[in-house]
């Protein structure tokens, strides 16, 4: 496999605020939307973002999963030992809706785990990533990338996670696009075990990064997802101590590079106090 330098993680932050300029391009017109066969939509910001992402990436020589790419079909890549995986606009339906809350994701998947993740939240100029020292967040993060992306510099300007927690409310974290009954069971369980109970809806992988940063106790999705949904974030709420597991099998770890593509239930935790 080959190493991921410090050189290449600033390459895959800048490709990430890149993307998420051309993003922020689309939204500010009057964009259409087409329905792809799986009947989710696609903008000219997901191409426009997938296009600059992967110009990046076939460089470094790794094969690519994009959920805009093409299809590898599992013969080819049932032997990947590394790979990146990629969503240029997760949360299409919040960009379509105008809400703000969508992300580029980009990870490295390992031996069927994400190890390196990159999250840029382009409304907001908030930038998640996950490497080999911990997991770290920076606002207003593309004119700092702009006008230094050395990684050294980076982590030294920016928080790293777990932040430090201010309620004690029991903070569940919910997918506001997808809110299903099963969700909704998880829920009310939650409700009868603690006392104060927090319900957040978040769009897109800003769900995972509020687990990362410690400041919800659960994020429960149940229902399907695809690996590109979930890479980065995971390897984000690793990097900082927490997990993300098979909800009917809590001691089993969500893995990737599933046959087609698709995760099962899961529930992430941020990391637990000592």
């Amino acid at each position: 496999m080959k190493p991921i330098t410090p050189e290449l993680l600033e390459q895959l932050i800048v490709s990430a605020i890149q993307a998420g300029k051309a993003i922020m391009e689309v939204y500010a017109t009057n964009f259409e939307v087409e329905i792809k066969p799986d009947q989710t939509p696609l903008t000219l910001a997901d191409t426009r973002a997938n296009d600059i992402i992967q110009q990046y990436l076939s460089q470094t020589g790794i094969p690519v999963i994009s959920e805009e790419g093409r299809n590898v079909p599992w013969h080819i890549r049932e032997t990947w030992e590394q790979f990146w995986l990629v969503d240029p606009l997760d949360g299409t339906k919040e960009f379509v809706h105008r809400n703000g809350e969508f992300s580029v994701n980009i990870a490295l998947i390992e031996n069927r785990l994400p190890r390196v993740g990159v999250i840029y939240a382009p409304v907001t100029d908030s930038l998640y990533w996950a490497d080999g020292t911990g997991a770290f967040r920076l606002d207003h993060a593309a004119g700092h990338v702009e006008a230094n992306p050395n990684l050294q510099s980076l982590r030294r300007i920016a928080l790293e996670l777990p932040l430090p927690r201010t309620d004690s409310d029991f903070t569940i974290v919910a997918s506001r696009s997808h809110l299903t009954t099963e969700t909704m069971n998880y829920i009310n369980r939650a409700k009868r075990e603690h006392h104060n109970i927090r319900i957040v809806s978040r769009g897109s992988s800003l769900k995972m990064c509020m687990v990362a940063e410690g400041q919800a106790d659960v994020y429960p999705r149940f229902g399907q997802t695809s690996e590109w949904d979930t890479a980065a974030g995971h390897a984000i709420i690793l990097a900082a101590g927490g997990k993300v597991v098979l909800a009917d099998q809590p001691a089993q770890a969500l893995v990737y590079n599933k046959p087609d593509l698709q995760n099962p239930s899961f529930l992430a935790f941020p990391r637990q106090a000592e």
